[in-house]
């Protein structure tokens, strides 16, 4: 089972945490600085698995990484996942990213967090893989972007309808409304 999702950039800012096991703020933020201090130190060269740090359960956990430009995109796992398993869950998430935001760099991380968050929950939820098509992934990705646009149109319509109110130009309208003449309306009612 996956129990936390990290990635910083290389001077060891948070872009993106997802905890999937209770840990209180600040020892979140010790993880973090942890994590950071055992991935940083490692050469490019050696493989992407180590053992867990010490605050996020030891040797009962792995580490899994992937260096990317200017990010680290690190899965804690326990010992039942496959490393190779969550060496390509990483890609594809990458991956995944980089077709949405088209190159995707660490702005996109900070600026558009809502959607970052909505693509892992794709891949990740509760800590279990649900996901690792892209095709599929993407797909979702599609329908969701399709009903926020539907959304904001239904948002936009109270502005619309005010502004269509404006320019009706209702006071005038009421003066150019053109009445029957009465006493005449009530002499050609028949009973």
């Amino acid at each position: 089972m996956i129990k936390a999702i990290l990635v910083f950039n290389n001077h060891g800012k948070p872009r993106l945490s997802k905890f999937y096991q209770y840990f209180p703020e600040d020892m979140q933020q010790q993880i973090i600085k942890e994590t950071f201090q055992l991935v940083s130190k490692r050469d490019d060269n050696v493989c992407n698995f180590l053992e867990g740090g010490s605050l996020i359960g030891g040797s009962d956990y792995k580490l899994i990484y992937r260096h990317y430009a200017t990010l680290y995109f690190v899965f804690y796992v326990d010992s039942s996942e496959s490393e190779l398993g969550i060496l390509d869950l990483i890609q594809v998430f990458v991956e995944t990213l980089d077709k949405c935001f088209e190159n995707v760099c660490e702005l996109d991380l900070i600026f558009h967090v809502d959607k970052v968050h909505y693509i892992l929950n794709e891949l990740v939820m509760g800590g279990m893989v649900l996901e690792t098509n892209m095709t599929e992934i993407l797909t979702r990705i599609e329908d969701q972007n399709k009903l926020e646009k539907q959304e904001a149109g239904i948002a936009a319509a109270p502005a619309r309808a005010v502004s269509a109110v404006k320019n009706m130009n209702i006071p005038q309208q009421i003066k150019d409304i053109k009445l029957p003449d009465l006493p005449q309306a009530i002499k050609d009612l028949k009973f």
